[in-house]
Order: C-alpha cells, then structure tokens, then sequence
C-alpha cells in the first residue's frame, strides 16, 4: 500500500511538471509568464552586476574620446584655405556627429546601471557640431 501512495506521488508529480511545461513552451500566457520572469532576472543581473557597469562605462568614454578626436580635427581644420583639408575637417564633423548621436542614444538606453549617478568623467550627452 505505501509503495502504490508513493508510485501515485510520483506519477502525478512528472504530470504536473509536464502539464506545467507544455502550458510554458505551447501558450502565450505560459510563455509571456515566462518571458517576463527572465526579463526581470536579466534587469536584476545588469543592475547589480559589476562587469555591466565596467562595460558601460567603458564604452561611453571610448565614444567620448572618438567624438573630442573627430571635433578637434574638425577645430583644425574647418578655416583651412585648402579645399583638401576642409574636407577632412568635414569628414571629422560627420563622424562626430554621429558619433554623439550613438553616444547619446547608448547613454539613454543604459541610464538604468547608473540610477542617476553617472560618474563624473562620462558626459551626460554629447553637442552636435553645427
């Protein structure tokens, strides 16, 4: 009699975990469910995780250093009386520009890691060069 309770158990068990896998991978309630838990594990995990600030960080000063390269390089050379180099200097402005604008979205997109407290060294936004 105990090993026919204990055999029940375990049937019921492996169905219950089977019905609830099917409702997992086959509904989109299931699936949403799911979708949603390791949306907020993986939030949780860039939060609070170190290397995701490191590599955020990291990522916003190279960014910031490429846009002050191109913009000095535009500094330089957009007076030039040599149609050559004011094309340089105009190619230096492109990239900084789009240099900011990346930077500016990348910034706003991971905001989150931060919470408000950027470092001091990393600009909030970058200016476009007009």
């Amino acid at each position: 009699m105990k090993n026919a309770v204990i055999a029940f158990l375990l049937v019921a068990l492996l169905f219950g975990f089977l019905c609830s896998a099917f409702y997992i991978d086959a509904t989109p309630a299931g699936r949403a469910m799911w979708n949603s838990w390791m949306f907020q594990m993986q939030k949780a995990d860039d939060a609070t995780r170190y290397s995701t600030r490191k590599n955020v960080e990291d990522s916003c000063r190279s960014m910031m250093a490429s846009y002050e390269a191109d913009r000095l390089v535009w500094d330089q050379y957009k007076d030039s009386k040599s149609p050559e180099k004011q094309a340089w200097g105009e190619q230096a402005k492109m990239r900084a520009n789009k240099t900011a604008a990346s930077y500016n979205e990348y910034v706003l997109k991971n905001s989150f890691v931060w919470n408000g407290n950027i470092p001091n060294d990393i600009a909030q936004r970058l200016q476009y060069i007009e």
